[in-house]
């Protein structure tokens, strides 16, 4: 049916990306084209005016098919609409928006397919156009799976028809860029971890009060001009002889810093999957954490050491994960350069949960001093932890720069 880029065998690993020529016959067309030089032979062997007819009706019919299927392809405007971003694994949904800019004649029976940035996804985006009549929009919505993180770029695309009787297939390449962006795959995180986070903190919420608050008393304060005069002190105040106002706690909830180890020391294809996984695996813990109101700050190599502070919000969810979506390759600054560059980002009553795609076990006295939490890509830890989907495949799921040559 499509025919590949290339006359090579394609790699398994990778999304096979199928297209067709401007102009060629179907299957059915080709038995068309047989049965009409079948007549037109038989009618110069018989001379029968019966059959001349019937070979000029078939000539006419297939040069009828060729102009009208040139038609419906032409001034076809297409426009994406994308989500705001995808997840590796979970499906989402791409609408095309196809607009018919002729005055009086619709289009019919397109197909569009995407030629450029399809790696990203477990198979070639299509979808199928019934019909848009003259200046209207179709609306086309094609589901798709991401398989690899990272911004991915939308070009060229195709259409393509076979109307009105199927024999003649036309096909026309547009372009219209657009960028997708791809987070890692989100786990379910267990609650256990969370736990385990909440009870590292050993100067957690309920032994740090902290200024600013409307919880319970912390003190008072000389009173200031625009300060709320329901928490004036007035006893204390008439004693002094001086304003004082009263100063309440409020509740801090615990903070995170996730440290990422992505360095590869090893350019094979399980190395490069333990560093996804480890990505995956913070992303997952962040966007849940910050669900439940907890502060999460990061630590990661992406061509810079990147240190991110610990706030709440859904915003900073968001920030977190394409930070985690575009991680470049990192093969030479490892887990020692990472416990480093993270000190700034470790404030008191932060609890530190490093990723690592390797088994590494910290010094007892690092362990005790910082309450880290250390979870390999591999081990039994981070299989009870975190549950991903079945479907999603860690060898695929790197960008496709950074694909290794050997396995």
């Amino acid at each position: 049916m499509f025919r590949r880029h290339t006359a090579t065998s394609p790699n398994p690993r990778v999304t096979a990306v199928q297209r067709r020529p401007s102009l060629r016959f179907s299957k059915t067309g080709i038995v068309f084209i047989s049965t009409m030089f079948f007549m037109g032979f038989a009618a110069i062997n018989s001379q029968a005016n019966l059959l001349f007819g019937i070979f000029g009706l078939m000539i006419g019919v297939l040069l009828v098919s060729g102009v009208i299927s040139r038609w419906v392809l032409r001034r076809l405007a297409v426009r994406r609409d994308l989500p705001d971003h995808g997840s590796v694994g979970s499906p989402t949904t791409i609408n095309y928006q196809l607009t018919n800019g002729k005055r009086f004649w619709p289009s019919l029976s397109v197909v569009i397919a995407e030629l450029d940035g399809s790696e990203a996804f477990t198979r070639q985006p299509q979808g199928y156009m019934l019909h848009a009549a003259a200046r209207m929009t179709a609306s086309v919505p094609v589901a798709v799976i991401p398989k690899r993180r990272g911004l991915h770029e939308l070009d060229r695309y195709q259409l393509v028809t076979s109307f009105p009787f199927g024999f003649v297939k036309r096909a026309v390449t547009g372009r219209h860029k657009d960028m997708l962006l791809i987070h890692p795959p989100l786990a379910d995180v267990h609650p256990k971890l969370l736990a385990m986070c909440r009870s590292a903190d050993l100067t957690g919420e309920t032994v740090r009060p902290q200024p600013g608050g409307a919880d319970e008393f912390y003190g008072v304060k000389e009173y200031r001009p625009g300060d709320n005069p329901r928490w004036i002190y007035w006893r204390r105040s008439a004693r002094s002889g001086t304003l004082v106002s009263k100063e309440m706690t409020r509740v801090s909830p615990p903070r995170l810093a996730l440290l990422v180890d992505t360095c590869v020391t090893d350019r094979r294809l399980e190395e490069h999957a333990a560093v996804e996984r480890s990505i995956a695996m913070a992303g997952s813990l962040a966007a849940v954490a910050l669900d439940q109101g907890l502060s999460v700050g990061l630590c990661v190599w992406s061509g810079k050491w990147v240190l991110v502070p610990a706030i709440r919000g859904k915003r900073h969810r968001d920030d977190l994960l394409s930070t985690l979506s575009r991680l470049p390759l990192n093969t030479g600054h490892g887990l020692s350069e990472l416990l480093e560059a993270c000190q700034s980002v470790l404030r008191a009553g932060t609890t530190p949960v490093l990723f690592t795609p390797r088994d590494v076990q910290l010094g007892l006295i690092d362990g005790a001093r910082s309450g880290m939490i250390v979870i390999p890509a591999d081990s039994s830890r981070a299989k009870s932890f975190f549950r991903f989907q079945p479907d999603v495949d860690f060898l695929n799921c790197m960008p496709a720069e950074q694909q290794p040559t050997r396995t």
